[in-house]
C-alpha cells in the first residue's frame, strides 16, 4: 500500500525482505554501530525519496515494556519530511492489530529472530 506526497515527493510503503539490507545500513549510520542489535527492532514501514530509500520505522519495545516505534534515516531527509513520514507511521501502527504491534513478548521474540538472522 504506497502513499505519495505529491509535492514533496515522498513514498511510504510496508517492508519487504528485499529491503532488509538498505535498512540494515540506514540504522547502521544512524545509530554509528558496527553491529544490528535489539534497537533495530522489526521494520514496517520506508519512506522513499527519488526511488531510494530514506528512513524507515521499526517497532521496538520502549522503557515501559511496552511496543512502539522508531524511525531511522538518512540525512538527506529533511526536518519536515521526517516530520511527514513520522505522522503516517503512528496512523500505521495505531491501526494495525497484529501480534508484533500489541504484544511485546511476541514482539521481544521476533526482534531476536531478526537480529539472530541478520548476524548470520
Amino acid at each position: 500500500m504506497e502513499t505519495t506526497l505529491q509535492h514533496q515527493q515522498l513514498q511510504f510503503s510496508e517492508v519487504y525482505i528485499a529491503d532488509i539490507t538498505a535498512l540494515k545500513d540506514i540504522f547502521l549510520q544512524a545509530s554509528n554501530l558496527k553491529r544490528v542489535n535489539e534497537i533495530f527492532g522489526i521494520p514496517f514501514l520506508l519512506v522513499k525519496k527519488k526511488e531510494n530509500i530514506s528512513g524507515f520505522a521499526s517497532l521496538v519495545i520502549n522503557e515501559t515494556g511496552t511496543t512502539d516505534f522508531k524511525v531511522y534515516h538518512k540525512p538527506d531527509l529533511k526536518p519536515e519530511e521526517k516530520e511527514a513520514f513520522t505522522l503516517h507511521a503512528r496512523k500505521f501502527f495505531k491501526r494495525n492489530d497484529s501480534g508484533n504491534y500489541r504484544k511485546p513478548e511476541q514482539l521481544k521474540s521476533s526482534i531476536d529472530r531478526m537480529i539472530n538472522w541478520l548476524s548470520i
